[in-house]
């Protein structure tokens, strides 16, 4: 299997991902931070975890991730969608990377509280983020727990 993470950050679900894909797969950790991606391929190489490789990308941007056309699996996109400023365009760079049924899991901020999480008006409903995944020809299908203050979604990408 082969995974994207799209703004992978610190590496939370880069490592692990990693892991459960095993030897024959491999994990890209897509990120605009180059010091983010120095810390990830770091804790890749402490963890003996040898299928992460990192690239310096643009994911709001068709092409961005520099990833093949239908090159992978699944995606991974947590605590991004409050960020992005080209959302939709977001969406369509997600849907070109894909294979066809490829899945897509979405994580993000359901509110901000004690000073933790994004602005409030950046905040973009789990409603919302159904609506922009649907726009594109994904389809809902898991709604999954992601803890008390984020909602978890996974899509399914068209098979055309």
């Amino acid at each position: 299997m082969i995974v994207a993470d799209l703004g992978a950050g610190s590496g939370f679900y880069t490592i692990p991902s990693g892991r459960a894909v095993g030897s024959n797969g491999k994990v890209y950790a897509v990120e605009v931070q180059k010091d983010l991606l120095s810390r990830i391929k770091d804790e890749a190489i402490k963890a003996h975890v040898s299928n992460v490789e990192v690239i310096w990308g643009n994911i709001e941007k068709i092409g961005g991730t520099k990833l093949r056309q239908g090159s992978v699996d699944a995606v991974i996109a947590s605590n991004i969608l409050f960020q992005l400023e080209n959302k939709g365009t977001f969406v369509q760079e997600v849907k070109r990377i894909l294979k066809p049924a490829g899945k897509v899991l979405v994580i993000d901020w359901s509110d901000s509280f004690g000073g933790m999480g994004p602005d409030p008006l950046s905040i973009m409903s789990s409603q919302s983020a159904q609506v922009l995944f649907e726009k594109e020809g994904f389809m809902l299908e898991e709604k999954i727990n992601a803890g008390e203050h984020h909602y978890g979604m996974i899509f399914r990408k068209s098979e055309q």
